[in-house]
């Protein structure tokens, strides 16, 4: 992250000005929410804007969070504790912070749509946002599906009310531009879809001290790995994940679970125990990108059986590194996956088991197939790569600043 001196940022400010450039602040999470895909998001945009080099200079802003509760407290409540730590932090300390940065730059893009509130302490006709879902808004947008309480409604109006006053939306699909229109938070004319990129680490060539450790994190090579990456968020759907290695073990042997992205929570933990499938799971911690991209090489298929995406990056990745995806049949993964992905209804078991055990017995039986299909994920997930999300970004940077 980059933590700017006010010096450093004027003078930079100035020797960009004259060269007749802009200063873009890429205001990011706080980094101890660990928000893996939005701290990528950051991280490649602020790459690709610096290597793109015209006429913009970009830094990613972001505060240290302050501390209060979770100096105080003990284990058994620490959850409870960060979450008031964030929500603090998020509507208190941030937005101060940023507010005494809003004349050191020309330009401000913020990441994540979910720090929405910060626009109403920026020059809100200065001020871009990446939306990649509405689950923010949802308690808001369809109350009866996701009840919450009313001050928790409170700070996602007040989020909400930012997000609507920024200059331009940006989304990462055209499903999400689509819904944003459906609940007609914003005029057509302010959004713009600019799809994520897939990292350059996500490739299907060998990285041999990557692979290696792999191999060492994984063991030896099951004949069958299918691999899950995200978070353990209700709608990333892990109950129907759990259900579908269980009918899996009925008809295949040899098969295991690799999840990325943190533990199971409690919920999720019993129900694998009581589907007897606890010894075919192995749980890994947040990898390294190299060995991330080893791991989607080595897994025979990647699945993602949400019940809702803003994009959908792990397919995207996974296709990249030559390793073939099912995912559930949403508009905003056919729009990642393709024709090369194959698709499932939500939560339909065994919708789920036949295509899984179809593509399994096809890796095994026919190469020749096997190989095409593989070609064909390395072909769709090339669309997409962060040099034109950040040239497309930067072309919208330049016409907010010259109008």
């Amino acid at each position: 992250m980059s933590h700017l001196t006010t010096e450093r940022v004027e003078n930079l400010k100035t020797a960009r000005h004259e060269a007749g450039a802009h200063t873009i602040a890429l205001v990011c999470d706080l980094a101890e929410e660990n928000w893996a895909s939005m701290d990528l998001v950051g991280l490649m945009l602020e790459q690709g804007l610096r290597e793109y080099r015209h006429n913009i200079e970009a830094f990613r802003l972001c505060p240290v969070m302050q501390r209060r509760f979770t100096t105080i407290g003990h284990y058994v409540r620490s959850k409870f504790l960060f979450n008031a730590d964030r929500i603090v932090n998020r509507f208190w300390d941030y937005p101060r912070w940023l507010k005494a940065q809003r004349d050191r730059f020309d330009l401000f893009h913020i990441v994540d749509h979910s720090y929405s509130q910060l626009v109403h302490y920026l020059p809100a006709e200065r001020t871009v946002v990446t939306c990649h879902d509405l689950d923010a808004f949802r308690s808001l947008l369809e109350p009866s599906q996701e009840k919450r309480s009313w001050a928790f409604r409170t700070m996602t109006g007040y989020a909400l009310t930012g997000f609507q006053k920024a200059a331009r939306i940006t989304c990462d699909s055209f499903a999400t531009q689509n819904e944003i229109l459906a609940h007609k938070l914003i005029e057509p004319e302010r959004l713009s879809v600019v799809t994520n990129g897939v990292d350059p680490t996500c490739s299907p060539k060998p990285d041999p001290e990557a692979d290696q450790q792999a191999a060492s994190l994984l063991g030896p090579q099951c004949r069958h790995d299918l691999l899950h990456v995200g978070t353990t968020i209700s709608r990333k759907r892990i109950d129907v994940l759990l259900q579908i290695l269980a009918q899996l073990r009925l008809q295949i042997p040899n098969v295991r679970l690799i999840r990325v992205g943190g533990p199971f929570t409690s919920e999720q933990t019993a129900i694998a125990r009581r589907l007897n499938v606890t010894d075919l799971i192995l749980e890994l911690p947040r990898l390294d990108r190299r060995v991330l991209a080893s791991v989607y090489r080595r897994a025979s298929l990647v699945l993602l059986p949400s019940e809702r995406e803003g994009f959908g990056l792990p397919v995207a990745e996974a296709m990249a590194c030559g390793t073939p995806v099912v995912a559930s049949d949403l508009a905003v993964l056919r729009e990642v996956g393709g024709t090369a992905a194959e698709y499932c209804g939500i939560g339909n078991i065994a919708d789920w088991t036949q295509t899984i055990t179809r593509l399994l017995a096809q890796r095994s039986t026919d190469r020749d197939a096997w190989k095409r299909r593989r070609e064909m994920s390395i072909r769709q997930a090339s669309h997409f790569t962060w040099a034109e999300y950040a040239k497309r970004m930067a072309a919208i940077y330049n016409e907010l600043l010259t109008t």
